[in-house]
């Protein structure tokens, strides 16, 4: 990104040093996405055509890769997008502080990423769309994302952050699919998993002839293809959906037993109110391949709410119970150049039906979506989830322990900062911080609450390490910090080179105890063969695949560490799995008749009022497993 063109003046710093808990350099400002703000999602990097996917208490946000392309007189030039090779990965538990996964380097054609694109037959990789499907009892991820307007391909992993693979090493669908004849640009793929665990396909858009009234009013160049159980390949042949003025970027989500299909409407001729151009509307059907019926519209052009519009491209999910609509706009890159000039970043804002199953009209606007839940302080926090910052940039690392292509913050020059949003440091507070850096200069990282001049809480002084990827873990104390606050990470230093790297920080608490343990034999007990048990010691007894205990708890933040005391009955494993909210987070495996404790860390979760269950899960009967307590830590 673009870094601050100046500091303040040296007189105003100097008078900031004679202030008590200030800082002696100021505090430069945020770009687009200001504190208190919560779109456009991220602003120290572009994103376009997101697509979102909820797995495991997360939002993911998949997008094409915007990012500024240079003439030669190095001013920046409008988007011809020549770099959309590659997938951007954001993710977040709680719609305010997004965890940045970098960039999925899709496209390997011709030497594209450098010689290592994954598919290798693919020159682009335009607007991804991510499917979560359990295959042989395993979790699966499909990305399906478009090679610029000939076909659609799709990757696959074990994680929705990838490593990725391309299992076809061709192309899922091109204009030889049956079913694909007469698409103008096949592209923009949306897919959808039903209920029963059928996949569908919808892709397409274009005008055939931008002449002609009747083929701008019904251009019949979107399709939706079933397939196959495996998500990577094609049942029969392809549907054509009749879209009233369709032009390009489908989207699918099931509501209340129904299918809605949505698209972008086109730029050509004169349209009927109904089609207001360039906007989102929507039809609905009972079936996933239609026909579908035309209903109305929801989300108007970005100009409409920033003044800067471009092409309108969205996704309808469901997070917490709640409906949203992830789209992109140029607010980034107005903020920056002035215009926009084709560069795209990510927002999202609810959206809401009637009672009839009509969509209210979308409010874009940068306020945003209000933080669902505090984050955890006390657990390993990655540097590169950040809910606003000034002046920093990430880049791939090398250092170890973390993501699946995790990255750190750099480009931390004087006066930069990151902030996080509402964590909650509890009643006993904070004593410690420690972060993970790398550094040849070093400086400091002032941390304060609720502001980048809020109050100064610790200061971690960062010395050379040797190496911007040399990387150790320094610790300092900390005082004040209680409750629920946000907090900001400014960084000092001298010098107009990168002061340091930032991998990971992590608060500790003083309190004595920080965890809640719930007995087994105090949870709600069901199944065939679940009861209370006295040997080996006092717990629950588990059989076969449908026992389970549940209890309800009450989650502040979305994310802690569970430990589980249990054994089997035999010397066969016993696999305990626990779900919270409806969703499988971790499976705990007991081998043996000898009790032990087995621990997963740091799980993602729904926050708020939670069911929790513990579910036996086996080969019906040849086994028991026995169940002592669950320790819940923060």
């Amino acid at each position: 990104m673009l870094k601050k063109l100046s500091l303040f003046v040296l007189t105003f710093a100097l008078l900031l040093s004679c202030l008590p808990m200030m800082s002696a350099y100021a505090a430069n400002s945020a770009t687009a996405k200001l504190p208190g703000n919560s779109n456009p999602l991220m602003d120290h990097k572009l994103g376009a055509d997101p697509f979102a996917l909820t797995y495991n208490g997360r939002v993911y946000v998949y997008m094409s890769s915007d990012a500024y392309v240079y003439n030669t007189d190095g001013t920046i030039k409008e988007n011809d997008f020549s770099t959309l090779n590659k997938i951007n990965v954001i993710s977040s538990a709680d719609m305010v502080n997004w965890t940045d996964h970098g960039s999925i380097p899709v496209a390997g054609a011709n030497n594209a990423n450098s010689g290592n694109g994954i598919a290798k037959w693919a020159s682009l990789s335009w607007a991804p769309s991510v499917a979560h499907k359990t295959i042989n009892g395993v979790d699966k991820f499909f990305l399906y994302f478009a090679n610029g307007a000939s076909g659609i391909g799709v990757l696959t992993s074990n994680s929705p952050i990838g490593p990725w693979t391309d299992p076809l090493g061709k192309a899922l669908v091109t204009t030889s699919t049956a079913g694909m004849s007469g698409v103008t640009w096949l592209f923009d793929p949306a897919v959808l998993v039903d209920d029963d665990g059928t996949g569908y396909l919808y892709c397409g858009g274009g005008i055939p002839n931008t002449s002609n009234a009747a083929s701008i009013a019904n251009p019949k160049t979107a399709r939706v293809l079933k397939l196959g159980s495996d998500m990577t390949s094609i049942v029969g042949s392809a549907t054509t959906i009749d879209a009233p003025y369709m032009f390009e970027d489908s989207g699918i989500h099931k509501y209340n037993g129904k299918y809605y299909y949505s698209y972008c409407f086109n730029f050509s001729g004169t349209h009927p109110a109904a089609y207001p151009t360039g906007e989102i509307g929507y039809m609905t059907s009972s079936s996933p391949t239609g026909p579908f019926t035309y209903v109305g519209h929801f989300l108007k052009n970005p100009y409409t709410f920033f003044g800067v519009g471009g092409n309108n491209h969205h996704a309808v999910f469901n997070f917490n119970n709640q409906w949203y609509v992830v789209y992109h706009a140029q607010t980034v890159s107005k903020v920056l150049l002035g215009d926009g000039k084709g560069y795209r970043s990510p927002h999202i804002n609810k959206l809401v039906y009637n009672t009839d199953g009509t969509i209210q009209e979308v409010q874009g606007n940068m306020a945003g979506i209000a933080q669902i839940a505090n984050l955890n302080p006390y657990i390993r926090v990655e540097a590169e989830t950040i809910g606003w910052n000034a002046g920093i940039a990430t880049e791939t690392t090398q250092a170890t322990g973390g993501p699946t292509s995790n990255m750190d913050v750099t480009s931390i020059n004087n006066g930069d900062w990151v902030a996080i949003g509402n964590a909650d440091f509890g009643t006993s507070g904070a004593t410690t911080f420690k972060a993970n850096v790398a550094s040849t200069v070093g400086g400091k990282i002032e941390i304060r609450l609720d502001s980048a001049t809020g109050t100064l809480v610790g200061t971690l002084n960062v010395s050379s390490t040797g190496g911007t990827q040399t990387w150790k873990e320094i610790e300092t104390t900390v005082s004040n910090a209680t409750g629920v606050h946000k907090i900001f990470f400014v960084f000092t230093g001298t010098g107009t080179s990168n002061l340091f790297n930032l991998d990971y920080w992590q608060f500790t608490s003083g309190a004595a105890s920080t965890g809640t343990r719930v007995e087994a034999e105090d949870m709600t007990l069901s199944g065939t063969y679940a009861g209370k048990i006295t040997s080996p010691f006092s717990g629950a007894a588990f059989y076969g695949n449908d026992d389970f205990s549940a209890f309800t708890q009450y989650f502040a933040y979305g994310t802690h560490t569970f430990t589980l005391r249990g054994a089997s009955s035999t010397s066969a494993t016993a696999k305990v799995q626990l779900q919270i909210g409806g969703t499988t987070v971790g499976t705990f495996s007991f081998t043996g008749t000898t009790p032990t404790v087995q621990t997963l860390s740091n799980i993602a979760h729904a926050t708020g009022s939670q069911e929790v269950k513990l579910i036996a899960t086996g080969d019906n009967g040849t086994w028991d497993a026995y169940v002592d307590y669950l320790d819940i830590l923060n």
